[in-house]
């Protein structure tokens, strides 16, 4: 049976994939693998060791001589990534007092500034090139809840510890060290990041329920279908802009599935989101289905005008040489 094949098939499949079957697993029969040892350790109890992994391999793969342009398109996709979130997630908390239309500000701004890396990664393989696949390179600063803290904390609308957003980042660097002091252990630890997504990616869907979309309702449909259309319109420009052919920016215009955790581990860190984590936390979850369905299909929609272009292009080029 070929059924890597044809999960390579799906895009982003070693994340999607897996997801979806943790998540279908865990809403079916949410207790079947809750039966202690390691078992056990691969139901959602294990997210944060997989996401520790992953946080680290990531880090190991910035290197300080990567290509000025795909270091400088790949920080602007994720400066207008995060900084439309933040805009967006700013306005929602300011102008609508923290919820416009059921959306928390926590939700909002987990969602939008957290792109699916293995989708990003298999997406941009499938649609575009080498240089479009390492811009996530630098995007990948927005693994994890990080940067959602360092937004809440630096808007003023939550107090977190210092040393508990250090802990979070604390694998990339420790990765980006290694990668850096080490080319043999970056490409040991980047070539083996394949493993660990399909695993990460399991553990997480072991935490969230599929009738995440029927309680989060039409609020997290419209946060999902958000993401896309203003994340990736925005990303989509600037990638243009800085040279690219727009198929990184659309790529980029997913909601990772680790963000179903932030709105958790920041009402860990600020007991005050403690209420609205659980909704948020379903909105999001709402957003990553939507956005593993629809990404895809934006990116090639991306990638079919960029073909039809190089074709006109080309037909313009033959025409003039002939005359």
């Amino acid at each position: 049976m070929k059924i890597l094949q044809s999960i390579q098939k799906v895009p982003g499949g070693l994340m999607v994939v897996p997801l979806f079957i943790g998540m279908l697993l865990n809403t079916l029969a949410p207790d079947a693998m809750k039966i202690g040892g390691f078992t056990q350790a691969l139901t959602n109890v294990g997210y944060p060791t997989f996401l520790a992994m992953y946080l680290f391999t990531v880090g190991t793969k910035m290197t300080l001589n990567a290509a000025p342009t795909m270091l400088k398109r790949g920080f602007g996709i994720m400066f207008a990534k995060v900084g439309t979130a933040v805009l967006v997630a700013l306005a929602v908390a300011h102008f609508f007092d923290g919820d416009v239309f059921g959306l928390t500000t926590l939700a909002v701004l987990a969602a939008m500034n957290d792109t699916n890396g293995g989708m990003f990664l298999a997406l941009t393989s499938t649609f575009g090139n080498k240089e479009d696949a390492g811009t996530y390179v630098p995007q990948s600063i927005e693994t994890g809840p990080f940067l959602t803290m360092l937004v809440l904390v630096g808007a003023g609308l939550a107090v977190i510890p210092w040393l508990t957003m250090v802990s979070v980042i604390a694998p990339i660097v420790a990765g980006a060290i290694l990668g850096n002091l080490d080319e043999d252990l970056r490409d040991f630890f980047g070539s083996h990041e394949e493993i660990i997504i399909p695993f990460m990616a399991f553990t997480l869907g072991q935490g969230i329920n599929l009738n995440a979309i029927t309680k989060a309702g039409i609020p997290g449909i419209f946060l999902g279908l958000s993401v896309l259309v203003i994340t990736g319109m925005v990303c989509i420009a600037v990638d243009k802009l800085l040279g690219g052919s727009g198929i990184a920016g659309a790529a980029a215009s997913s909601t990772a599935g680790n963000s179903t955790g932030t709105p958790q581990a920041v009402a860990m860190a600020d007991p005050t989101f403690a209420a609205i984590a659980p909704i948020a936390t379903l909105q999001v979850a709402a957003s990553v289905i939507v956005t593993a369905v629809l990404t895809p299909l934006l990116t090639a929609f991306v990638y079919r005008r960029v073909q039809k272009q190089k074709q006109q292009q080309q037909a313009c080029t033959a025409d003039s040489q002939t005359v």
